[in-house]
């Protein structure tokens, strides 16, 4: 905590919308993870940190897979490969639309 809080003091908002997604946001749309953030800041809400740490694990992994989508982007890169490696051995074709190479619309 700075030792001086000027945001405070002069009642702007500059940042503090980015430390929690689940906050007001500026046009009252949800953040992408809010749903997940909630269930771990509920989840670890007075219990303190080394005992939410252990407690609430899996909503914390739940939450920063929401942000990161390190699973997501992995299962798409094996998608991709298997795709790839189809292509190669004349298994899969795929539709024209997906190559570029379709009808030209009028």
């Amino acid at each position: 905590m700075p030792f001086f809080d000027i945001q405070k003091r002069l009642g702007i908002d500059l940042d503090r919308w980015m430390t929690i997604q689940s906050a007001e946001q500026p046009r009252k749309i949800p953040s992408r993870c809010h749903a997940f953030e909630k269930e771990w800041i509920e989840c670890s809400h007075g219990i303190g940190a080394i005992r939410a740490e252990k407690e609430c694990k899996i909503e914390y992994d739940d939450f920063v897979e929401c942000l990161l989508r390190q699973k997501t982007m992995k299962r798409l890169s094996a998608i991709l490969r298997q795709r790839n490696k189809l292509i190669k051995e004349g298994k899969y074709t795929p539709p024209p639309y997906h190559t570029g190479k379709e009808d030209p619309r009028p």
